[in-house]
Formats: structure tokens, C-alpha cells, sequence
């Protein structure tokens, strides 16, 4: 019979109990934890270096439209390679432009979809609306070009801006030929590319919202719909705001899809039915064709000042969401 050894007993009040003795696993399992631990902040330090790495990088090839233009080149609005003339305020315009459109339109698709997800959806339905909501973000961004340039601009042109120009075009927004191709099309475009986005990350922070406070809206009397107004978008406002910064973040930096439908016209016009550009859009239509140190260096300002926007939206949309879930596992039924 094997003999087995225990430690000496120790009094726990009343009654003894005998201790186990502590497994330890080899020597050589005890060296690589400390080799684990660098070589996982090692990874993390990494991401950090690669972003100041990129900002530097951008800061150095911009010196010399900094010190050609100042201030200057994000009011000017003139962009004129032949004579060495550069202003931002076109492109700057056209990504707000577009990037708020996109939001107007995505944000209360995103919101019903997340809400329909995780209040109202029947369990057997959940997953496969879910992967469709989630499917639109792995399409590349180029298809959704293509599919902007042969399927969403004719609509747009034949139904949507012919309607709104004969309703609307009093307001001077909407005035103008109706090309199909401009801001318009481009915030149309955005706001398909980021209502996954946002969808998703309003399921997750609606899902950190405690059962226990529908259940006691629920028990006081509360039809559903005031269960969800009450209970649920109340506690998870800020969470629910940081997704739509952070869709707003993705909206701002994207290029392929834009570039091939807002029409890639240098101007400043109060219709949105007019063509118009973008700061990331001019990067990828001119950078090939940039010659002259100058205009490399006011194409990287304006990567600069993408590069900012991205990063200044991004930070503050992610301390909205950790502000609502602070870490908490979604529920497991979902």
C-alpha cells in the first residue's frame, strides 16, 4: 500500500484539520514567469512606441507647410500645387460634413438594432442577428465603394435627392443637381460602414446595465418600453454616447469608400447634394502625385491632423464605455 504523508494538524478552533501540503510545480515553470511578464509588457510597450513612432514621423515631415503657412492652413481655402498654395479648410470641412451626416443617419439604426438584440429579439433569432449586424463590419471598405458608385448612387439620384431638393431645397441644403455623387452619398455610405460599430458597442454596454434594474422598473408597474427608456438607456447613456463618438472616430479616418463617391472637389458649399472632399481622401488621391517638399509636407499636415482627430475621438469614446461597464461580462443568454 502506498504511504501518504500529511502535514501536522492545526486547531481551527475546535476541530483539527490537517493541512495540504503546497504543490510546486518545477523550477524551470517558477524562471519563466518573470521571462512571461516582460515579454507581455514588452507587446504592450510596443503599441505605444509604434504610435509615438507615427506621430514623430508625421510632426517631422510636416515642418516645413508648419512653418510655410502656420495657422494659416487649416482657414485657407485654396489648394493650388502649380503655385505652392495650401489650405485645409475644404478638406476639413468636407470630413465634418460627411462624418455628421453619417452619424444622423446611423445612430438610430445602431440604437433599435442593439435594443431589439438584447431586450426584445426571441432567443432563437439573437445569434443570427447578431452575426448580421456584425457581418457589415468585415466587409472591406472598397466594396462598399463599389457598391455606393452602381447601387447607391443611382437611388440617390433618381428618388432621394430629386425628393429632397423639391421638399427641402428652400433651406439651401439641399440645392442644386442631384448627381448622386457628394456629401451626401459620402455620410449615406459612413453611416452603413459604422452602424455596426456602434450597434455593437451599445449591445455590450446595454448588457452591463444590472437585471435588477428592469426587474424593479418591471415590478413597479412599468410597460416594457418604459422599462427600456427608464431602466436601461438612462444607466447606459454615457456608455451609449462613447460608442457613437467612437463610430464618429471610424467615420473621420475612412478613405476608399468615401473617395469614390464624394466627388473629390476642393470647396466649401452649403448644399450637401455638392461634391466636397475629405482629409483622408486627398492623402490617397494626391500623395502618388505629390512632387514638390511642399506639397509633400502639407499632405502629411494633413495626415498629422487626421491622426490627431482619430486619436483625441477614440481615447474619449473608450473612457465613456469603461465609465458604463467598468469591465462586467456581458449576460450569458445573450
Amino acid at each position: 500500500m502506498p504511504k501518504f504523508q500529511f502535514a501536522e494538524p492545526r486547531a481551527l478552533g475546535p476541530v483539527a484539520v490537517a493541512a495540504p501540503r503546497r504543490v510546486v510545480g518545477p523550477r524551470s515553470w517558477r524562471s519563466a514567469d518573470p521571462g512571461f511578464r516582460a515579454a507581455m509588457a514588452a507587446c504592450s510597450f510596443s503599441l505605444l512606441v509604434t504610435a509615438i513612432l507615427i506621430f514623430w514621423e508625421l510632426l517631422s515631415q510636416s515642418k516645413l507647410s508648419l512653418h510655410q503657412f502656420g495657422f494659416r492652413f487649416f482657414a485657407g481655402m485654396n489648394w493650388d500645387p502649380v503655385s505652392g498654395d495650401f489650405g485645409a479648410l475644404p478638406f476639413i470641412y468636407g470630413t465634418l460634413v460627411s462624418s455628421l451626416i453619417a452619424l444622423v443617419v446611423a445612430v438610430p439604426l445602431a440604437l433599435g438594432s442593439a435594443l431589439f438584440i438584447t431586450e426584445l429579439c426571441p432567443k432563437r433569432l439573437k445569434g443570427t442577428v447578431s452575426f448580421l449586424l456584425e457581418l457589415l463590419a468585415a466587409i472591406p471598405s472598397v466594396i462598399y465603394g463599389l457598391w455606393g458608385i452602381f447601387v447607391l448612387s443611382p437611388l440617390l439620384r433618381q428618388y432621394a435627392e430629386t425628393w429632397l431638393e423639391t421638399y427641402f431645397g428652400w433651406t439651401g441644403l439641399f440645392e442644386g443637381p442631384p448627381f448622386g455623387i457628394g456629401m451626401f452619398a459620402a455620410g449615406m455610405i459612413l453611416a452603413i460602414m459604422i452602424i455596426p460599430i456602434i450597434g455593437s458597442v451599445a449591445r455590450e454596454v446595454v448588457l452591463a446595465v444590472p437585471m435588477s434594474q428592469r426587474e424593479g422598473v418591471l415590478a413597479l408597474g412599468a410597460t416594457r418600453w418604459e422599462a427600456v427608456c427608464l431602466a436601461v438607456l438612462r444607466n447606459a447613456r454615457t456608455g451609449i454616447l462613447g460608442a457613437v463618438i467612437l463610430g464618429l472616430g471610424r467615420a473621420l479616418g475612412e478613405t476608399m469608400a468615401v473617395t469614390m463617391v464624394i466627388g473629390n472637389t476642393p470647396q466649401v458649399s452649403k448644399s450637401l447634394l455638392a461634391p466636397g472632399y475629405s482629409l483622408a481622401s486627398v492623402i490617397a488621391n494626391e500623395f502618388s502625385e505629390a512632387t514638390g517638399d511642399l506639397y509633400l509636407s502639407a499632405l502629411f499636415e494633413i495626415g498629422l491632423v487626421l491622426f490627431l482627430i482619430t486619436l483625441i475621438v477614440n481615447g474619449l469614446a473608450r473612457v465613456l464605455v469603461w465609465s458604463v461597464t467598468r469591465g462586467m461580462p456581458a449576460r450569458a443568454n445573450v
